[in-house]
Protein backbone atom coordinates (compact mmCIF):
# COMPACT_ATOMS: atom_id res chain seq x y z
CA UNK A 1 0.00 0.00 0.00
CA UNK A 2 2.87 2.44 0.71
CA UNK A 3 3.02 5.39 3.07
CA UNK A 4 0.03 7.68 3.18
CA UNK A 5 -0.01 11.00 2.20
CA UNK A 6 0.20 13.64 5.33
CA UNK A 7 -2.08 16.10 3.35
CA UNK A 8 -4.99 15.81 1.14
CA UNK A 9 -6.74 18.45 -1.22
CA UNK A 10 -9.74 15.91 -0.89
CA UNK A 11 -9.88 16.20 2.85
CA UNK A 12 -10.29 19.53 3.22
CA UNK A 13 -13.71 18.85 1.72
CA UNK A 14 -14.77 15.48 2.89
CA UNK A 15 -14.27 16.28 6.63
CA UNK A 16 -17.40 15.85 9.10
CA UNK A 17 -19.48 17.44 10.21
CA UNK A 18 -18.60 20.46 8.42
CA UNK A 19 -18.13 18.97 4.84
CA UNK A 20 -20.88 16.29 5.38
CA UNK A 21 -22.85 17.81 2.48
CA UNK A 22 -20.00 17.28 -0.42
CA UNK A 23 -19.86 13.42 1.02
CA UNK A 24 -23.40 13.01 0.41
CA UNK A 25 -22.86 13.72 -2.75
CA UNK A 26 -20.85 11.33 -3.38
CA UNK A 27 -22.18 8.41 -1.63
CA UNK A 28 -25.33 9.12 -4.01
CA UNK A 29 -23.32 8.02 -6.85
CA UNK A 30 -22.79 4.55 -4.40
CA UNK A 31 -19.07 5.92 -3.31
CA UNK A 32 -18.28 4.62 0.44
CA UNK A 33 -16.45 6.29 3.54
CA UNK A 34 -13.70 4.01 2.82
CA UNK A 35 -13.72 5.64 -0.97
CA UNK A 36 -13.44 8.67 0.19
CA UNK A 37 -10.64 8.15 2.90
CA UNK A 38 -8.66 8.03 0.37
CA UNK A 39 -6.80 10.20 -2.20
CA UNK A 40 -9.34 11.07 -5.33
CA UNK A 41 -7.55 10.72 -8.45
CA UNK A 42 -8.99 11.89 -11.16
CA UNK A 43 -9.45 10.23 -14.33
CA UNK A 44 -9.41 12.70 -17.25
CA UNK A 45 -10.58 10.87 -19.99
CA UNK A 46 -11.51 12.35 -24.19
CA UNK A 47 -12.69 8.87 -25.37
CA UNK A 48 -15.43 8.98 -28.03
CA UNK A 49 -16.34 7.56 -31.02
CA UNK A 50 -15.66 10.10 -33.24
CA UNK A 51 -11.31 10.02 -32.86
CA UNK A 52 -9.71 6.84 -33.52
CA UNK A 53 -6.88 7.78 -31.73
CA UNK A 54 -9.39 8.16 -28.75
CA UNK A 55 -11.46 5.32 -29.36
CA UNK A 56 -9.97 2.67 -27.15
CA UNK A 57 -9.53 4.98 -24.43
CA UNK A 58 -12.61 3.67 -22.99
CA UNK A 59 -10.83 0.36 -22.09
CA UNK A 60 -8.07 1.76 -21.11
CA UNK A 61 -9.36 4.03 -17.94
CA UNK A 62 -10.62 0.65 -17.04
CA UNK A 63 -6.93 -0.61 -16.45
CA UNK A 64 -5.88 3.00 -15.10
CA UNK A 65 -8.61 3.02 -12.66
CA UNK A 66 -7.37 -0.90 -11.56
CA UNK A 67 -4.15 0.30 -11.05
CA UNK A 68 -5.46 3.19 -8.88
CA UNK A 69 -7.81 1.03 -6.93
CA UNK A 70 -4.69 -1.62 -6.46
CA UNK A 71 -2.75 1.29 -5.12
CA UNK A 72 -5.37 2.27 -2.37
CA UNK A 73 -6.83 5.13 -3.73
CA UNK A 74 -10.23 5.89 -5.29
CA UNK A 75 -10.45 6.84 -9.08
CA UNK A 76 -13.47 9.87 -9.95
CA UNK A 77 -13.30 9.46 -13.38
CA UNK A 78 -15.04 12.58 -16.04
CA UNK A 79 -15.08 13.28 -20.09
CA UNK A 80 -13.19 16.01 -22.05
CA UNK A 81 -13.72 17.13 -25.55
CA UNK A 82 -11.38 15.67 -28.24
CA UNK A 83 -11.65 16.89 -31.90
CA UNK A 84 -10.15 14.48 -35.12
CA UNK A 85 -8.07 16.41 -37.24
CA UNK A 86 -8.75 13.85 -40.25
CA UNK A 87 -12.24 14.79 -40.22
CA UNK A 88 -11.77 18.34 -40.12
CA UNK A 89 -9.37 18.58 -42.68
CA UNK A 90 -10.23 20.39 -45.86
CA UNK A 91 -13.78 22.55 -44.59
CA UNK A 92 -15.17 24.36 -41.97
CA UNK A 93 -14.69 22.33 -39.22
CA UNK A 94 -10.25 22.80 -39.37
CA UNK A 95 -11.13 26.47 -38.01
CA UNK A 96 -12.01 24.85 -34.84
CA UNK A 97 -9.25 22.24 -33.94
CA UNK A 98 -6.23 24.21 -32.82
CA UNK A 99 -8.88 26.13 -30.46
CA UNK A 100 -9.83 22.98 -28.55
CA UNK A 101 -6.61 22.97 -27.23
CA UNK A 102 -7.17 25.59 -24.96
CA UNK A 103 -10.99 24.48 -24.25
CA UNK A 104 -9.69 20.91 -23.06
CA UNK A 105 -6.80 22.92 -20.78
CA UNK A 106 -9.37 24.99 -19.02
CA UNK A 107 -11.88 21.79 -18.86
CA UNK A 108 -9.30 20.20 -16.75
CA UNK A 109 -8.25 22.74 -14.92
CA UNK A 110 -12.12 23.43 -13.71
CA UNK A 111 -12.60 20.25 -12.93
CA UNK A 112 -9.98 18.77 -10.54
CA UNK A 113 -10.05 22.77 -8.92
CA UNK A 114 -14.20 22.60 -8.72
CA UNK A 115 -13.56 19.02 -6.71
CA UNK A 116 -10.08 19.47 -5.31
CA UNK A 117 -9.23 16.26 -6.65
CA UNK A 118 -5.58 14.61 -5.70
CA UNK A 119 -4.21 14.10 -8.96
CA UNK A 120 -5.18 13.83 -12.43
CA UNK A 121 -4.43 10.72 -14.77
CA UNK A 122 -4.60 12.75 -18.47
CA UNK A 123 -6.04 10.40 -21.30
CA UNK A 124 -5.41 11.40 -24.58
CA UNK A 125 -3.88 10.61 -28.21
CA UNK A 126 -4.03 13.37 -30.58
CA UNK A 127 -2.57 16.54 -31.88
CA UNK A 128 -4.31 18.95 -30.05
CA UNK A 129 -5.71 16.86 -27.14
CA UNK A 130 -2.34 15.79 -26.05
CA UNK A 131 -0.89 19.42 -25.56
CA UNK A 132 -4.14 20.57 -23.74
CA UNK A 133 -3.55 18.30 -21.66
CA UNK A 134 0.38 19.05 -20.68
CA UNK A 135 -1.13 22.88 -20.60
CA UNK A 136 -3.75 21.84 -17.71
CA UNK A 137 -1.14 19.65 -15.46
CA UNK A 138 1.47 22.53 -15.51
CA UNK A 139 -1.20 24.90 -14.59
CA UNK A 140 -2.75 22.50 -11.66
CA UNK A 141 0.64 21.90 -10.72
CA UNK A 142 -0.93 18.56 -8.93
CA UNK A 143 0.22 15.15 -9.27
CA UNK A 144 -0.41 14.02 -13.37
CA UNK A 145 0.72 11.42 -15.52
CA UNK A 146 -0.39 10.91 -19.69
CA UNK A 147 -1.50 8.01 -21.00
CA UNK A 148 -1.99 8.19 -24.86
CA UNK A 149 -4.22 5.42 -26.54
CA UNK A 150 -1.32 4.65 -28.54
CA UNK A 151 -0.77 4.54 -32.77
CA UNK A 152 -2.56 2.48 -35.16
CA UNK A 153 -0.76 0.05 -37.20
CA UNK A 154 0.68 0.93 -40.45
CA UNK A 155 -2.49 0.15 -43.86
CA UNK A 156 -1.97 -1.87 -47.53
CA UNK A 157 1.22 -1.70 -49.18
CA UNK A 158 0.59 1.80 -51.26
CA UNK A 159 3.00 3.96 -53.54
CA UNK A 160 6.27 1.65 -51.92
CA UNK A 161 5.21 1.92 -48.87
CA UNK A 162 3.02 0.60 -46.12
CA UNK A 163 -0.50 3.39 -46.47
CA UNK A 164 -1.66 5.22 -43.49
CA UNK A 165 -4.70 7.58 -43.89
CA UNK A 166 -2.90 10.54 -45.74
CA UNK A 167 -2.55 7.99 -48.81
CA UNK A 168 -6.39 8.44 -49.20
CA UNK A 169 -5.20 12.64 -50.42
CA UNK A 170 -2.13 11.71 -52.46
CA UNK A 171 -4.24 9.43 -54.00
CA UNK A 172 -6.87 11.88 -54.80
CA UNK A 173 -4.43 13.94 -56.47
CA UNK A 174 -3.14 10.74 -58.61
CA UNK A 175 -6.63 10.42 -59.45
CA UNK A 176 -7.02 13.38 -60.64
CA UNK A 177 -4.53 13.44 -62.57
CA UNK A 178 -5.04 10.28 -64.06
CA UNK A 179 -1.92 8.03 -62.23
CA UNK A 180 -4.11 5.90 -60.49
CA UNK A 181 -7.85 3.92 -61.38
CA UNK A 182 -11.00 4.74 -59.48
CA UNK A 183 -11.40 1.40 -58.63
CA UNK A 184 -8.15 1.28 -56.82
CA UNK A 185 -8.46 4.19 -55.05
CA UNK A 186 -11.98 2.96 -53.78
CA UNK A 187 -10.02 -0.39 -52.36
CA UNK A 188 -7.58 2.15 -50.54
CA UNK A 189 -10.49 3.35 -48.66
CA UNK A 190 -11.37 -0.44 -46.68
CA UNK A 191 -7.07 -0.79 -45.99
CA UNK A 192 -5.10 1.98 -44.74
CA UNK A 193 -6.53 2.42 -41.36
CA UNK A 194 -6.67 -0.84 -40.40
CA UNK A 195 -6.99 -0.51 -36.40
CA UNK A 196 -8.20 2.17 -34.14
CA UNK A 197 -4.84 4.32 -33.08
CA UNK A 198 -3.55 7.85 -33.74
CA UNK A 199 -2.25 8.14 -37.33
CA UNK A 200 0.56 5.52 -37.57
CA UNK A 201 2.63 8.18 -39.41
CA UNK A 202 4.48 10.71 -37.02
CA UNK A 203 2.21 13.30 -37.37
CA UNK A 204 1.10 15.74 -34.58
CA UNK A 205 -0.41 13.58 -32.51
CA UNK A 206 2.35 10.78 -32.00
CA UNK A 207 5.14 13.43 -32.41
CA UNK A 208 2.91 14.93 -29.14
CA UNK A 209 3.08 11.70 -27.17
CA UNK A 210 6.80 11.09 -27.90
CA UNK A 211 7.84 14.36 -26.55
CA UNK A 212 5.07 13.84 -23.40
CA UNK A 213 7.21 10.64 -22.74
CA UNK A 214 10.42 12.38 -23.52
CA UNK A 215 9.09 15.50 -20.81
CA UNK A 216 8.89 12.83 -18.18
CA UNK A 217 4.86 12.76 -18.64
CA UNK A 218 4.59 9.22 -19.31
CA UNK A 219 5.91 6.11 -18.49
CA UNK A 220 9.03 4.94 -20.25
CA UNK A 221 8.31 3.30 -23.42
CA UNK A 222 4.73 3.78 -23.32
CA UNK A 223 3.73 6.56 -25.60
CA UNK A 224 4.34 4.27 -28.94
CA UNK A 225 2.83 1.13 -27.81
CA UNK A 226 0.12 0.36 -30.53
CA UNK A 227 -3.39 0.99 -29.91
CA UNK A 228 -4.43 -2.77 -29.82
CA UNK A 229 -1.21 -4.55 -28.08
CA UNK A 230 -2.22 -5.67 -24.78
CA UNK A 231 1.09 -3.86 -23.22
CA UNK A 232 -1.03 -0.53 -23.60
CA UNK A 233 -3.45 -2.00 -20.98
CA UNK A 234 -0.68 -3.60 -18.61
CA UNK A 235 1.21 -0.21 -19.32
CA UNK A 236 -2.16 1.55 -18.50
CA UNK A 237 -2.74 -0.51 -14.98
CA UNK A 238 1.02 0.77 -14.01
CA UNK A 239 0.57 4.10 -14.91
CA UNK A 240 -2.52 3.64 -12.15
CA UNK A 241 -0.35 2.38 -9.45
CA UNK A 242 2.40 5.02 -9.94
CA UNK A 243 -0.12 7.86 -9.82
CA UNK A 244 -0.89 7.14 -6.33
CA UNK A 245 2.78 7.05 -5.62
CA UNK A 246 3.22 10.63 -7.05
CA UNK A 247 0.95 11.41 -4.58
CA UNK A 248 2.14 9.65 -1.28
CA UNK A 249 5.79 11.20 -2.50
CA UNK A 250 4.58 15.01 -3.29
CA UNK A 251 5.74 15.21 -6.77
CA UNK A 252 3.83 17.63 -8.62
CA UNK A 253 3.50 18.19 -12.47
CA UNK A 254 5.85 20.85 -12.20
CA UNK A 255 8.58 19.09 -10.53
CA UNK A 256 8.54 17.61 -14.26
CA UNK A 257 7.06 20.33 -16.72
CA UNK A 258 9.67 22.53 -15.54
CA UNK A 259 12.85 23.91 -18.25
CA UNK A 260 14.67 21.28 -17.87
CA UNK A 261 11.66 19.04 -19.07
CA UNK A 262 10.56 21.02 -21.82
CA UNK A 263 14.09 21.28 -23.11
CA UNK A 264 14.32 18.31 -22.89
CA UNK A 265 11.14 17.29 -24.45
CA UNK A 266 11.78 19.85 -27.84
CA UNK A 267 15.04 17.78 -28.45
CA UNK A 268 13.74 14.82 -29.03
CA UNK A 269 11.07 16.16 -30.88
CA UNK A 270 13.74 17.91 -33.33
CA UNK A 271 16.19 14.35 -32.89
CA UNK A 272 12.95 12.15 -34.77
CA UNK A 273 11.94 14.82 -37.28
CA UNK A 274 8.66 15.41 -35.56
CA UNK A 275 5.41 17.80 -36.05
CA UNK A 276 6.19 21.61 -36.92
CA UNK A 277 3.05 22.01 -34.51
CA UNK A 278 5.99 21.39 -32.36
CA UNK A 279 6.54 25.45 -32.45
CA UNK A 280 2.88 25.65 -31.02
CA UNK A 281 2.64 23.85 -28.70
CA UNK A 282 6.15 23.64 -26.62
CA UNK A 283 5.97 27.54 -25.78
CA UNK A 284 2.14 27.33 -24.91
CA UNK A 285 3.42 24.28 -22.16
CA UNK A 286 6.07 26.62 -20.88
CA UNK A 287 3.34 29.86 -20.54
CA UNK A 288 1.41 27.29 -18.53
CA UNK A 289 4.72 26.07 -16.14
CA UNK A 290 5.15 29.53 -15.49
CA UNK A 291 9.30 28.47 -16.38
CA UNK A 292 10.54 31.23 -18.74
CA UNK A 293 9.47 32.01 -22.20
CA UNK A 294 10.17 29.35 -24.73
CA UNK A 295 11.24 31.81 -28.30
CA UNK A 296 11.42 30.59 -31.63
CA UNK A 297 15.56 32.04 -31.46
CA UNK A 298 15.23 28.89 -27.97
CA UNK A 299 13.97 26.48 -30.24
CA UNK A 300 16.40 27.04 -33.52
CA UNK A 301 19.51 27.05 -30.49
CA UNK A 302 18.12 23.86 -29.64
CA UNK A 303 17.07 22.10 -33.03
CA UNK A 304 20.25 23.60 -34.71
CA UNK A 305 22.58 21.47 -31.87
CA UNK A 306 20.52 18.05 -31.98
CA UNK A 307 21.72 15.70 -34.74
CA UNK A 308 18.46 13.99 -36.59
CA UNK A 309 19.05 10.63 -35.00
CA UNK A 310 15.16 8.81 -36.15
CA UNK A 311 13.92 8.88 -39.45
CA UNK A 312 10.28 7.39 -39.82
CA UNK A 313 6.88 8.35 -42.04
CA UNK A 314 6.52 11.15 -43.40
CA UNK A 315 10.56 11.37 -43.90
CA UNK A 316 10.67 7.34 -44.66
CA UNK A 317 8.82 4.35 -44.83
CA UNK A 318 9.14 2.90 -41.51
CA UNK A 319 5.57 3.83 -39.65
CA UNK A 320 5.75 4.92 -35.63
CA UNK A 321 5.10 0.99 -34.64
CA UNK A 322 8.20 0.22 -36.33
CA UNK A 323 9.86 2.50 -34.28
CA UNK A 324 8.54 1.51 -30.94
CA UNK A 325 9.89 -2.53 -32.20
CA UNK A 326 13.46 -0.85 -31.88
CA UNK A 327 13.25 0.71 -28.81
CA UNK A 328 11.58 4.58 -29.59
CA UNK A 329 11.99 6.95 -27.25
CA UNK A 330 14.00 5.68 -24.64
CA UNK A 331 16.64 4.38 -27.25
CA UNK A 332 16.77 8.08 -28.97
CA UNK A 333 17.27 9.71 -25.29
CA UNK A 334 19.92 6.89 -24.50
CA UNK A 335 21.48 7.90 -27.87
CA UNK A 336 21.50 11.76 -26.89
CA UNK A 337 21.82 11.45 -23.36
CA UNK A 338 24.75 13.83 -23.48
CA UNK A 339 22.70 16.87 -24.82
CA UNK A 340 19.60 16.08 -21.95
CA UNK A 341 19.20 17.33 -18.95
CA UNK A 342 20.16 13.65 -17.68
CA UNK A 343 19.06 14.31 -14.35
CA UNK A 344 15.43 15.91 -14.82
CA UNK A 345 12.52 14.49 -12.90
CA UNK A 346 10.05 11.90 -14.58
CA UNK A 347 6.80 10.34 -13.35
CA UNK A 348 8.43 7.25 -12.21
CA UNK A 349 10.21 9.19 -9.73
CA UNK A 350 13.56 8.50 -11.05
CA UNK A 351 15.47 10.76 -13.53
CA UNK A 352 16.07 10.47 -17.18
CA UNK A 353 19.32 8.80 -17.19
CA UNK A 354 17.71 6.31 -15.18
CA UNK A 355 14.34 5.94 -17.14
CA UNK A 356 16.98 4.83 -19.88
CA UNK A 357 19.66 3.02 -19.00
CA UNK A 358 18.57 -0.04 -20.23
CA UNK A 359 17.47 1.28 -23.43
CA UNK A 360 18.66 -0.95 -26.67
CA UNK A 361 21.40 0.81 -28.83
CA UNK A 362 20.56 2.02 -32.03
CA UNK A 363 19.09 -0.29 -34.77
CA UNK A 364 20.99 2.19 -37.68
CA UNK A 365 17.34 1.24 -40.01
CA UNK A 366 15.32 3.48 -38.19
CA UNK A 367 17.69 5.17 -34.89
CA UNK A 368 21.05 6.21 -36.03
CA UNK A 369 24.11 6.46 -33.37
CA UNK A 370 24.34 10.17 -32.29
CA UNK A 371 27.88 10.18 -34.40
CA UNK A 372 26.42 9.29 -37.94
CA UNK A 373 22.84 10.99 -37.16
CA UNK A 374 20.97 11.39 -40.91
CA UNK A 375 21.40 14.97 -40.23
CA UNK A 376 23.79 16.80 -37.74
CA UNK A 377 20.63 19.29 -37.11
CA UNK A 378 17.27 18.17 -36.00
CA UNK A 379 14.30 18.36 -37.86
CA UNK A 380 12.48 21.53 -37.34
CA UNK A 381 14.21 25.04 -38.78
CA UNK A 382 12.73 28.73 -37.80
CA UNK A 383 13.47 30.64 -40.82
CA UNK A 384 13.39 35.02 -41.19
CA UNK A 385 13.03 37.56 -43.66
CA UNK A 386 11.68 40.51 -45.04
CA UNK A 387 8.29 38.30 -45.95
CA UNK A 388 8.68 36.70 -42.23
CA UNK A 389 10.43 39.52 -39.64
CA UNK A 390 8.68 37.85 -36.65
CA UNK A 391 9.70 33.98 -37.81
CA UNK A 392 8.13 31.15 -40.16
CA UNK A 393 8.68 27.63 -39.27
CA UNK A 394 9.88 24.47 -41.86
CA UNK A 395 10.57 21.43 -41.11
CA UNK A 396 13.84 20.31 -43.27
CA UNK A 397 13.79 16.48 -42.27
CA UNK A 398 10.78 16.09 -44.18
CA UNK A 399 11.64 17.70 -47.29
CA UNK A 400 14.09 16.79 -49.88
CA UNK A 401 17.56 17.88 -49.67
CA UNK A 402 17.16 19.17 -53.56
CA UNK A 403 14.39 21.58 -52.24
CA UNK A 404 16.52 23.24 -49.23
CA UNK A 405 17.09 26.34 -51.52
CA UNK A 406 13.82 27.08 -53.61
CA UNK A 407 13.15 30.17 -55.87
CA UNK A 408 9.63 30.24 -57.26
CA UNK A 409 6.98 32.55 -58.93
CA UNK A 410 4.42 33.36 -56.02
CA UNK A 411 0.56 32.21 -56.85
CA UNK A 412 -1.63 33.50 -53.95
CA UNK A 413 -4.52 32.30 -52.47
CA UNK A 414 -6.61 33.49 -49.56
CA UNK A 415 -7.51 30.70 -48.33
CA UNK A 416 -7.19 27.15 -47.86
CA UNK A 417 -9.96 26.14 -50.28
CA UNK A 418 -8.94 28.39 -52.97
CA UNK A 419 -5.89 26.70 -53.05
CA UNK A 420 -6.98 23.35 -52.92
CA UNK A 421 -9.53 23.57 -55.96
CA UNK A 422 -6.50 25.09 -57.91
CA UNK A 423 -4.31 22.37 -57.79
CA UNK A 424 -7.17 19.99 -58.25
CA UNK A 425 -7.88 21.71 -61.30
CA UNK A 426 -4.35 21.93 -62.90
CA UNK A 427 -3.82 25.61 -62.24
CA UNK A 428 -0.81 25.14 -60.00
CA UNK A 429 2.35 25.03 -62.48
CA UNK A 430 5.92 23.49 -61.45
CA UNK A 431 7.97 26.48 -60.46
CA UNK A 432 5.44 28.23 -58.10
CA UNK A 433 5.36 28.57 -54.42
CA UNK A 434 2.08 28.33 -53.49
CA UNK A 435 1.35 31.47 -51.20
CA UNK A 436 -1.99 30.75 -48.94
CA UNK A 437 -2.76 33.58 -46.39
CA UNK A 438 -5.44 34.63 -43.90
CA UNK A 439 -5.35 30.78 -42.65
CA UNK A 440 -3.02 32.15 -38.99
CA UNK A 441 -4.57 32.36 -35.67
CA UNK A 442 -6.33 35.24 -35.85
CA UNK A 443 -7.15 35.26 -39.74
CA UNK A 444 -8.02 31.62 -39.83
CA UNK A 445 -9.16 31.78 -37.25
CA UNK A 446 -7.85 28.83 -35.81
CA UNK A 447 -4.61 28.50 -37.90
CA UNK A 448 -5.48 25.33 -40.30
CA UNK A 449 -3.58 22.91 -41.63
CA UNK A 450 -2.37 23.17 -45.26
CA UNK A 451 -2.35 19.69 -45.34
CA UNK A 452 -4.74 18.81 -48.06
CA UNK A 453 -2.65 21.44 -50.40
CA UNK A 454 0.54 19.49 -49.66
CA UNK A 455 -0.72 16.07 -50.36
CA UNK A 456 -2.41 17.50 -53.26
CA UNK A 457 0.73 18.62 -54.94
CA UNK A 458 1.95 15.32 -53.91
CA UNK A 459 -0.53 13.23 -55.71
CA UNK A 460 -0.52 15.71 -58.90
CA UNK A 461 3.40 14.55 -59.07
CA UNK A 462 4.73 18.40 -58.16
CA UNK A 463 5.82 17.89 -54.38
CA UNK A 464 9.69 18.16 -55.93
CA UNK A 465 8.45 21.46 -58.17
CA UNK A 466 6.74 23.72 -56.03
CA UNK A 467 6.50 25.03 -52.92
CA UNK A 468 3.88 26.16 -50.05
CA UNK A 469 4.13 29.50 -48.04
CA UNK A 470 1.54 30.30 -45.26
CA UNK A 471 0.71 31.73 -42.18
CA UNK A 472 -1.27 28.48 -41.21
CA UNK A 473 0.39 25.40 -40.13
CA UNK A 474 1.23 22.07 -41.43
CA UNK A 475 0.24 18.69 -40.25
CA UNK A 476 3.29 16.66 -39.15
CA UNK A 477 3.01 13.94 -42.40
CA UNK A 478 3.57 16.85 -44.67
CA UNK A 479 6.41 16.41 -47.20
CA UNK A 480 7.40 18.51 -49.83
CA UNK A 481 8.82 22.48 -49.77
CA UNK A 482 6.91 24.08 -47.03
CA UNK A 483 7.10 27.03 -44.30
CA UNK A 484 4.61 27.73 -42.58
CA UNK A 485 3.32 29.83 -38.82
CA UNK A 486 4.45 33.10 -41.00
CA UNK A 487 4.57 35.86 -38.39
CA UNK A 488 2.96 38.23 -38.05
CA UNK A 489 0.42 36.51 -40.11
CA UNK A 490 -1.41 38.85 -43.12
CA UNK A 491 -4.58 39.62 -41.11
CA UNK A 492 -2.73 41.61 -38.92
CA UNK A 493 -0.61 43.59 -41.84
CA UNK A 494 2.08 41.37 -42.26
CA UNK A 495 4.46 41.37 -45.50
CA UNK A 496 2.20 37.89 -46.79
CA UNK A 497 -0.37 40.11 -47.12
CA UNK A 498 1.49 42.12 -49.54
CA UNK A 499 2.67 39.53 -52.37
CA UNK A 500 1.26 39.64 -55.59
CA UNK A 501 1.34 36.61 -58.41
CA UNK A 502 4.50 36.55 -60.25
CA UNK A 503 6.62 37.89 -57.28
CA UNK A 504 9.57 35.71 -56.63
CA UNK A 505 9.92 34.43 -53.39
CA UNK A 506 13.19 32.28 -51.91
CA UNK A 507 12.95 29.61 -49.46
CA UNK A 508 16.56 29.20 -47.86
CA UNK A 509 16.57 26.76 -45.58
CA UNK A 510 20.40 26.45 -45.28
CA UNK A 511 20.88 30.23 -44.29
CA UNK A 512 17.70 30.21 -42.36
CA UNK A 513 15.81 32.92 -44.78
CA UNK A 514 12.33 33.65 -45.98
CA UNK A 515 12.65 36.18 -48.88
CA UNK A 516 10.06 38.32 -51.16
CA UNK A 517 11.92 39.87 -53.66
CA UNK A 518 10.06 42.76 -53.50
CA UNK A 519 12.22 46.13 -51.95
CA UNK A 520 11.09 46.96 -48.19
CA UNK A 521 9.22 50.24 -50.11
CA UNK A 522 7.43 48.18 -52.41
CA UNK A 523 6.26 46.45 -49.84
CA UNK A 524 5.39 49.29 -47.45
CA UNK A 525 3.48 50.91 -50.47
CA UNK A 526 1.53 47.86 -51.17
CA UNK A 527 0.65 47.51 -47.56
CA UNK A 528 -0.46 50.60 -47.47
CA UNK A 529 -3.05 49.97 -50.04
CA UNK A 530 -4.30 47.04 -48.03
CA UNK A 531 -7.65 46.17 -46.51
CA UNK A 532 -7.99 43.83 -43.91
CA UNK A 533 -10.44 41.51 -44.92
CA UNK A 534 -13.59 41.17 -42.96
CA UNK A 535 -14.03 38.72 -39.96
CA UNK A 536 -14.91 34.96 -41.61
CA UNK A 537 -16.44 34.09 -37.55
CA UNK A 538 -18.15 37.11 -35.74
CA UNK A 539 -20.07 35.12 -32.93
CA UNK A 540 -19.19 31.85 -31.13
CA UNK A 541 -16.18 30.21 -30.01
CA UNK A 542 -14.11 31.20 -32.96
CA UNK A 543 -14.94 34.96 -33.03
CA UNK A 544 -13.87 34.75 -29.53
CA UNK A 545 -10.66 33.05 -30.22
CA UNK A 546 -9.70 35.39 -32.78
CA UNK A 547 -9.69 38.39 -30.52
CA UNK A 548 -7.87 36.27 -27.73
CA UNK A 549 -4.83 34.13 -29.33
CA UNK A 550 -1.81 35.37 -29.69
CA UNK A 551 0.57 34.69 -32.71
CA UNK A 552 2.27 31.81 -34.31
CA UNK A 553 5.13 32.67 -33.10
CA UNK A 554 3.69 33.01 -29.24
CA UNK A 555 2.43 29.63 -29.68
CA UNK A 556 -0.96 30.71 -30.51
CA UNK A 557 -1.56 31.10 -26.90
CA UNK A 558 -4.55 32.97 -24.60
CA UNK A 559 -2.93 34.51 -21.99
CA UNK A 560 -4.41 34.66 -19.04
CA UNK A 561 -1.95 35.82 -16.44
CA UNK A 562 -1.91 39.25 -15.11
CA UNK A 563 1.68 41.25 -16.52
Amino acid sequence: MGKRPTSLRSQRILQRPEWSVQRSVFKSMGYSDHDLEQPLIGIANSWNRVVPGHYNLQLVAEYVKQGVLQAGATPVEFGLIAACDGIAQGHVGMHYILPTRELIANDVELMVQAHQLDAVVLLGSCDKIVPGLLMAAARLDVPAILVVGGPMEGGCEFDGRASDLTSITEALGMLKAGKLAPAAYQQLEDHVAPTCGSCSFLGTANTMCCVAEAMGMCLPGSATIPATHAARLRSAQEAGRQIVELVRDGITARRIINRQGIENAFRVGTAIGGSTNLALHIPAVAYEAECGEITMDVLEELSRSTPYVAKMNPAAAPNVPDFHRVGAVPAVMKEILPLLHANAMTVTGRTVAENVADAPPPDSHIIRARTKPWSSEGGLAVLRGNLAPRTAITKPAAIDPEQHVFTGRAKCFDGEQAANQAILDGRVQSGEVVVIRYEGPKGGPGMREMYTSMKLLYGRGLALQTAVVTDGRFSGTNCGCFVGHVSPEAAEGGPLAAVQDGDTITINIPQRQLQLHVDDVGIQQRLARWQRPLLRFTSGYLALYARLAESADQGAIIRHRQS
